[in-house]
């Protein structure tokens, strides 16, 4: 069991290549969510296919580079992607964004496991099993989190080892899903399509549920490679591994959605583009895929919980993680509107995401990403809460409110702009130019070309 938490991996403990994470991305972003998100911009807002086509290039192109640069700071400084953040925030400062980052991972989590319980009782009810009594759906989500808990609380390398070989059965399961769906698909089905503003609104989804709400993980993952390992593979492999199979998973949502038209529900709708036989193998492949991405999340939560300044064992962190999911999960089983709550979380998780990420680009570049490592962690040097970050992320929120539209709120700008949602954009630009303005510190820090 990984006993280290976000403390500095010395040099001696680095091992790896950056190419491990292709199959770390791939086998997290592989899973049936990627899916229900394709369908979703097609069967909730109704565009045709070819605008989800683009509507998901144009997205993921955008979101995932993110991913690419958080995880060049893994080997440069040995610790995770929100520890990094104090760089701009401050030791304490960056403490409220942490927590952010926790609340981003167990809202993620909890709808993970909300859906491994749906197809796990879909499963038995194939079986001819009752599942209406509540005792039962109870000591499905309980069974559930135990098998959940293994895999991030024994650690990295076992997240790892555990991805790769995720991948290789995602690639044949979903290839053979396409195959099936395939000759049914109706791209025309859609007829004229979706406005432009709500073509905008299905972009900045596909950003938040893609590379900008995985973003703050890069590191978490990044962080054991040796220091001297190639930026550019670092970069290029974290990149691709995400985007590459969100944009042919997403794509084969949308193909889907042109054949069944619930299938945004990926438990009782989407098995209706499958043939009879494949039904039990596709749920199947659900829970497993839904295990791969909880098993990243759960793993990055409990570092996002030591980041938020709380004195916790990684381990200790997973485990009462997991005790809150169970317990969001048995609210969300047990009520009508889990799409609903879905949805809600991904819009507003824009919110204080895309700022965070315009601080920490800026913050990066005026750094020429250069980091000094300790300083990091130093509780007891002048500038505990950096302001300027502070200051600079409070906008990024104030404008990236103003123009979302979301199924919580929409805001001045969106309404004035008849519906669209450039949130993003907005926040992150803000966010971006306002730290840049006002940090005057001086950029010249020590590099630590890894911890000795």
């Amino acid at each position: 069991m990984e006993q280290r938490g976000i403390e500095l991996v010395p040099a001696g403990e680095r091992y790896g290549r950056p190419r491990d994470l292709l199959f770390l991305w791939t086998g997290t972003t592989m899973g049936i969510f990627t899916l229900v998100y394709g369908t979703t911009i097609v069967a909730a807002f109704g565009l045709s296919f070819w605008q989800a086509v683009a509507a998901i290039v144009v997205g993921n192109l955008l979101a995932f580079p993110l991913v690419g640069l958080t995880s060049l700071q893994g080997p440069a400084t040995g610790t995770s992607t929100m520890a990094v953040s104090r760089a701009a925030y401050g030791p304490k400062g960056a403490r409220l964004l942490s927590f952010f980052g926790w609340l981003n991972m167990v809202g993620f989590e909890a709808g993970g496991m909300v859906l491994i319980t749906f197809a796990a009782l879909s499963l038995l009810g194939q079986a001819g099993v009752a599942t209406e009594g509540l005792g039962l759906k109870v000591a499905v989500i309980l069974v559930a989190a135990l098998i959940q808990l293994v895999l991030p609380l024994i650690g990295h390398a076992a997240v790892m080892k555990a991805q790769k070989y995720f991948t290789w059965v995602f690639v044949v399961l979903f290839g053979l899903m396409a195959i099936l769906v395939g000759p049914k698909v109706d791209v025309a089905a859609g007829g004229a399509g979706a406005d432009f503003t709500t073509f905008t609104v299905a972009v900045a989804l596909i950003m938040s549920a893609g590379g900008l709400s995985w973003g703050p993980l890069g590191g978490d993952y990044s962080r054991y490679l040796p220091a001297d390992s190639s930026k550019k593979a670092v970069f290029g492999y974290a990149f691709l591994g995400g985007f590459v199979p969100y944009v042919l998973l997403m794509t084969l949502g949308a193909a889907v959605a042109t054949v069944v038209k619930d299938a945004a529900d990926p438990i009782s709708g989407l098995p209706g583009a499958l043939p009879a036989w494949f039904v039990v193998p596709y749920l199947l492949l659900a829970i497993v895929s839904l295990f791969a991405v909880n098993t990243t999340d759960l793993y990055s939560s409990g570092l996002n919980l030591q980041a938020a300044g709380i004195k916790v064992k990684r381990w200790v962190a997973v485990v009462a993680d997991l005790i809150l999911c169970v317990i969001i999960t048995y609210v969300a089983v047990t009520s009508e509107n889990f799409n609903t709550m879905l949805n809600t979380f991904l819009g507003l998780l824009i919110i204080w995401l895309a700022p965070w990420a315009g601080v920490y680009v800026t913050d990066w570049l005026r750094r020429k990403g250069r980091y000094d490592a300790r300083a990091l962690f130093d509780e007891s040097a002048p500038g505990q809460v950096r302001w300027a970050a502070i200051i600079a992320q409070v906008a990024g929120m104030v404008a990236a409110a103003l123009w979302i539209n979301s199924t919580a709120f929409v805001g001045w700008i969106s309404q004035a702009t008849g519906g669209t949602d450039f949130s993003i954009f907005a926040g992150f630009l803000v966010a971006g130019a306002a730290y840049a303005v006002l940090d005057r510190r001086p950029v010249s820090v020590p590099v630590l070309e890894g911890v000795r």
